[in-house]
């Protein structure tokens, strides 16, 4: 069901986007639907979910419990600057 919406946008934002609805072959209405559409559909899903990547490098690295990081970090800095 389509419903009509009036917004009021900076002179230069509309014609920006004009033109890319041109560009688009679509109808100014469809770019905004589609944008609303998007960033609705993001809010409803996790923040903080896990990308493909990140999960398949997921246990690349063993690390011991005794792991001094600051050592380690430390030591790092000074094989590289001596």
């Amino acid at each position: 069901m389509d419903t009509k919406l009036t917004l009021k946008l900076d002179k230069q934002v509309i014609i920006k986007a004009k033109r890319f609805a041109q560009k688009k072959k679509i109808s100014l209405s469809q770019v905004i639907e589609s944008y609303l559409e998007k960033i609705t559909e993001s809010s409803q899903t996790p923040q903080d979910e896990i990308t493909p990547l990140v999960k398949s490098l997921t246990g690349c690295i063993i690390l011991t419990k005794k792991l001094n990081s600051k050592k380690v970090y430390r030591d790092h800095l000074t094989k590289k600057y001596t």
